[in-house]
């Protein structure tokens, strides 16, 4: 027999709402190197109620990703829906580039592939690249992309562009360019 999981206290959605909020601004500035205390710190909370929400630093990376794909898949799906479908895998690849991924170190090392390992983010990891299959198929019928491009190339698309923004800001605009116009076909 299960037992009925009972909804969190106001004051510890709150918190674990607060922990959530610090950790993901905490792992986009600095990755996945800040330390767990710190974030507690920041939230200003205790260390026990970081571990009560979340037992580990991999899953509170996880939960903080796992939302933040959700937000980022939804914003593709957007750009799916109620733009251009033929361009909006370039606006994606843009926004992830420099808006949405560009100032997010802990999304673009879960983007770019390092291994962290949780059920959690390989199951937003499996709705980002369904969405990123969309936005692919989408451009390849409306004939604004090449039609060999895979998904996981579109995604180390992404991810070139992502570093560029990050090694070469001052530049970034012109070589996602680029990039964007070397996967369009000829002619």
């Amino acid at each position: 027999m299960s037992e009925k999981v009972r909804p969190l206290r106001a004051d510890a959605a709150r918190n674990r709402a607060l922990v959530l909020e610090t950790a993901y601004r905490a792992f986009a500035t600095e990755g996945l190197s800040v330390a767990v205390d710190e974030i507690a710190h920041r939230a200003g909370v205790g260390i026990g109620t970081v571990y009560r929400h979340f037992p580990t630093k991999t899953a509170l990376f996880a939960a903080a990703v796992e939302h933040r794909l959700g937000q980022i898949v939804t914003a593709g799906r957007a750009l799916l829906d109620d733009g251009d479908p033929g361009e909006a895998l370039f606006g994606f690849v843009r926004s992830m580039a420099t808006d949405w991924g560009a100032a997010d170190r802990g999304l673009t090392q879960v983007i770019a592939g390092d291994d962290i390992g949780t059920a959690q983010i390989d199951a937003a990891e499996t709705q980002f690249m369904s969405l990123l299959a969309e936005l692919v198929t989408a451009a390849q019928q409306a004939g604004t992309v090449i039609p060999e491009l895979t998904p996981r190339e579109a995604k180390a698309v992404i991810v070139a562009c992502q570093a560029v923004g990050t090694h070469t800001p001052d530049v970034a605009d012109r070589v996602i360019s680029l990039v964007l116009n070397g996967i369009r076909p000829a002619g």
